[in-house]
């Protein structure tokens, strides 16, 4: 079988730069490198034994840039507010897409393209990252039998010594202090970005800070497992310093004296970066199901992830690395525009938990 003709946009990015590690050990895939910085390109491509690179920017990208290569994967972001530009270029390129986006329009508006895509005869997959493929992998696997669900919870809380990056902090702030929709109490309610704070005790890991998030889980979900009761993502970081501060910077926001925090993201990057050998270097991922098993009795099932020495970013990748080995043995995602819930299995990301030295619990 001739090697799959991969395209990796962000490449040097905090996720781009891990997919494109993982994926260059793959039989069968050939990659190519894409950014907007050449340095960082060329760095990366050395230390990946000289991979191809091409220097490109996803808001200007085109089908001529797509030409020749089979599947592309955008891990730039950020996605929120993010135009489909490169959405667009692989359908007019009839090129297969993967996306890693955390933005909750951008996965929503993923049906828009289904026509398109399906016209092309191409896939488009968008959100193959944590969320929703991971988390939903997970809790297919949870509760699998079950008459029913009635509450979900889902937390992911890196460790400070994880290396950031700009469009991370970007995505974080754009929904900072502004009304983010949830299913809670068995209906849609309104409720601050970063706010419902508390602490959440991941089982191995201890103690974290939790507030809530604006991500495209929240509406996915619902969509897929219909809880009675409640549907809540949240996220939180281990420094209270850095929590509670966004949480304090959050106010302004919500009380309308300004419009977003987004535009200070380079600034409180630098502060990040400046607190980066305080905490640790785990990261942990922690999802809680309640509802009713085969038998219709309450039942509670829970599946923790720990990721220590900083492994942690390579997460969100192995969902896209997934995809990519099944397009390489020839059955990707039929074609179709859709987000990636419900496409993988909690199995096909077993054997990189432990390559990788990252440890997975169920109880």
């Amino acid at each position: 079988m001739a090697d799959l003709r991969v395209l990796v946009i962000g490449a040097t990015g905090v996720f781009g730069s891990r997919l494109a590690e993982l994926a260059a050990r793959e039989p069968g895939l050939a990659l190519t490198l894409a950014a907007r910085g050449r340095a960082k390109l060329d760095t990366l491509a050395a230390r990946l034994g000289g991979l191809p690179v091409r220097m490109l920017d996803r808001a200007a990208l085109t089908a001529a840039d797509l030409a020749g290569f089979d599947v592309v994967v955008d891990a730039a972001g950020p996605f929120q507010a993010s135009a489909p530009t490169v959405i667009e270029a692989a359908i007019a390129a009839r090129v297969h897409y993967v996306d890693l986006a955390d933005g909750r329009a951008f996965v929503a508006a993923i049906g828009a393209h289904d026509a398109a895509a399906k016209a092309a005869g191409i896939s488009v997959t968008t959100g193959a990252s944590s969320i929703p493929a991971l988390s939903h992998a997970v809790i297919d696997a949870l509760t699998d039998g079950w008459q029913g669900i009635d509450r979900i919870r889902i937390g992911i809380f890196p460790g400070n010594r994880a290396p950031r990056g700009l469009a991370v902090v970007q995505a974080i702030l754009s929904y900072v202090g502004h009304p983010v929709r949830v299913w809670r109490g068995a209906r849609w309610t309104d409720v601050p970005g970063w706010g419902m704070l508390h602490r959440w005790t991941v089982p191995g890991v201890g103690a974290r800070w939790a507030s809530v998030c604006d991500t495209p889980e929240q509406d996915l979900l619902v969509k897929r497992y219909h809880p009675r009761d409640s549907a809540e993502f949240f996220a939180g970081m281990e420094l209270s310093i850095l929590h509670l501060g966004l949480a304090v910077l959050a106010l302004p926001v919500r009380w309308g004296w300004i419009a977003s925090l987004r535009p200070a993201s380079r600034p409180l990057l630098a502060v990040a970066k400046w607190l980066l050998p305080l905490g640790s270097d785990v990261g942990a991922m922690d999802i809680v199901v309640d509802g009713r098993d085969a038998r219709n009795e309450a039942v509670e099932a829970r599946w923790t992830l720990r990721a220590d020495g900083n492994r942690g970013p390579y997460v969100p990748t192995l969902a896209a690395l997934a995809l990519l080995r099944r397009f390489q043995r020839g059955f990707g995602p039929p074609a179709g525009a859709r987000a990636c819930s419900g496409l993988l299995t909690l199995a096909e990301s077993d054997g990189d938990f432990k390559r990788l030295g990252i440890v997975t619990d169920r109880s």
